[in-house]
């Protein structure tokens, strides 16, 4: 299965604040460690909410809100992409992240297209099995 392990922001993460080298290098060491067991597909930080926006459907037109957006602990400063073989695994490795005190991450599984049942049609997958194709090689490419 895969996971989303979303990293919480805080007032910290939404000032701005990138950290001392040694957070950089105890996540670095995490991070490896995540690779070397064929766990980690894809991880990133994100920018303040100040560098985003938001569009809220609805109405004649979508509604953008630019950020900063109230609320830090509400929001996403980081996440990562896992491949597990359970939501105990993930919870495993998740207690093992170098974070301090106060941080705090939230575990979502992915959806997976047998999770759609017979919303999914053949034509369906097929179109998403090309677009897969085709993000992995842009992927690829980048």
């Amino acid at each position: 299965m895969r996971v989303m392990v979303l990293v919480k922001s805080d007032e910290r993460t939404e000032a701005g604040d990138l950290g001392e080298e040694r957070e950089y290098a105890e996540m670095g060491m995490f991070n490896e460690e995540l690779v070397n067991a064929g766990v980690m597909l894809a991880g990133e930080g994100l920018h303040p909410s100040s560098k985003g926006a938001r569009i809220r459907f609805g109405g004649a037109s979508p509604t953008v809100t630019e950020g900063p957006f109230p609320g830090p602990r509400g929001l996403v400063a980081g996440f990562w992409l896992w491949k597990v073989d359970s939501l105990e695994e993930a919870i495993d490795w998740a207690r093992r992240a170098p974070f301090t005190e106060g941080a705090e991450l939230e575990i979502r599984q992915v959806m997976e297209e047998d999770d759609f049942g017979d919303a999914l049609t053949p034509g369906v997958r097929e179109q998403e099995k090309r677009l897969r194709e085709r993000t992995d090689a842009l992927r690829k490419a980048s």
